[in-house]
């Protein structure tokens, strides 16, 4: 067997829980199986099964869907040879659709997030949009097995895409490397000093993109009610616009004006950096709006860090209420509230150590039991048998 992996992100341009999501299932893929990568991006000297789709230079400065389209052309075209091809996100799903077509071969498409459910994308994309939408309920509906990150994604794709036979839409959940992500306890404090964070007091971490679906908004407003000895670390860059980029900044500034101990990171920092940050947090916040999993989450529990996180998606499915951390309640009609909720949540850990660091502990273990990335190939490579038999 022989599997056109199809993906916008891979290494070293992962930006995203999907690009992770692919990294880690295509290094456990590669012991079963031949894989090949069909990514977009810079080209990879030196990685022979690794295949770059660059975007047609004529389209330079034309909308991003148009480019994003040009390169899956491209990706079609090395794929030849393959037995299935598996896309994850729109990006590629146009890629693994005209594969399928092309080729006479199975498409296994994953489900990291859908386009319906992300409105703010136009903001984005314009009437690209309308493109990217389209693109991905093409290719969700003629796929012959489509993955769903969580139970709480696979009632999405279904109620969003009512046409797909149930019995096509698997459950597949993201994993972690306990191996890569562990309490950091031996680490030198260099980068939180560097920040200027004081280890003695309490800290509260955020690790996300600048994006309406990340609540990065939520969670500044909600700082406002932190207890005065909290320390806030936001790891927050890659904003999708301008405009939310100035949104958040002012807000950030806002948050500075009023009380000390807030610093926001905005470069993307290496993994033993953010490892570092996660480990010395008291506690790690997700304020997602919308979170078909939410790989972050895991890799805060993997540093044994107790988790507050919205119940949204598939959030409910990783972070236990009352063992691994608290669920916070989110109202789309009722921001004020929904930001009030979070800091109680924030503000009880704080006041709470030993609980927090119980939370910490039963997560990391958690980690362990039911997230390891070699089931998550297993189940995946079963299915590519299931479609291709």
């Amino acid at each position: 067997m022989r599997v056109a992996m199809m993906t916008r992100e891979y290494p070293p341009e992962v930006y995203g829980g999907a690009g992770v999501h692919v990294t880690e299932l295509v290094a456990q893929l590669k012991k079963m199986c031949d894989v090949d990568v069909h990514c977009m991006g810079a080209p990879r000297p030196g990685e022979p099964d690794v295949h770059v789709a660059a975007a047609d230079p004529a389209l330079s400065g034309a909308n991003p869907a148009l480019t994003t389209l040009s390169a899956d052309l491209v990706m079609v075209n090395a794929a030849a040879g393959a037995t299935v091809a598996h896309s994850h996100t729109w990006y590629a799903g146009l890629a693994g659709h005209l594969a399928a077509m092309l080729y006479g071969i199975p498409h296994v498409l994953t489900a990291h997030s859908l386009e319906p459910m992300r409105p703010w994308k136009a903001e984005q994309l314009g009437g690209g949009y309308r493109v990217s939408s389209w693109v991905e309920r093409t290719a969700v509906e003629a796929a012959d097995a489509v993955i769903a990150v969580s139970s709480g994604m696979r009632e999405d794709v279904l109620a969003t895409y009512p046409a797909l036979d149930p019995n096509r839409v698997h459950v597949v959940r993201n994993g972690i490397d306990t191996e890569k992500w562990y309490p950091d306890t031996d680490a030198a404090t260099g980068t939180l000093a560097r920040i200027g964070v004081d280890p003695t007091r309490p800290i509260v971490a955020f690790v996300g993109r600048i994006t309406r679906q990340k609540g990065v908004a939520h969670l500044v407003a909600a700082a406002h009610g932190f207890a005065p000895e909290v320390q806030l670390v936001l790891c927050a860059g890659a904003p999708d616009t301008p405009e939310i980029a100035a949104e958040v900044g002012g807000a950030v500034e806002k948050l500075a004006a009023s009380r000390d101990g807030v610093f926001w990171v905005q470069e993307m920092l290496p993994t033993d950096q953010i490892r570092e940050i996660l480990s010395a947090a008291t506690v790690f916040v997700c304020p997602s709006v919308y979170e078909p999993l939410g790989i972050v989450n895991l890799e805060a529990m993997a540093c044994s860090t107790a988790v507050v996180a919205s119940d949204v998606g598939g959030i409910p499915e990783v972070v236990v209420e009352g063992e691994t951390g608290l669920l916070v309640h989110y109202d789309p009609a009722d921001a004020e509230g929904f930001e009030t909720r979070l800091a109680d949540a924030v503000n009880a850990l704080v006041l709470d150590p030993d609980r927090a660091a119980q939370y910490g502990r039963t997560g990391r273990q958690r980690c362990i039991d039911e997230f390891s990335w070699e089931r998550i190939a297993e189940q995946t490579l079963e299915i590519y048998r299931m479609v291709s038999s």
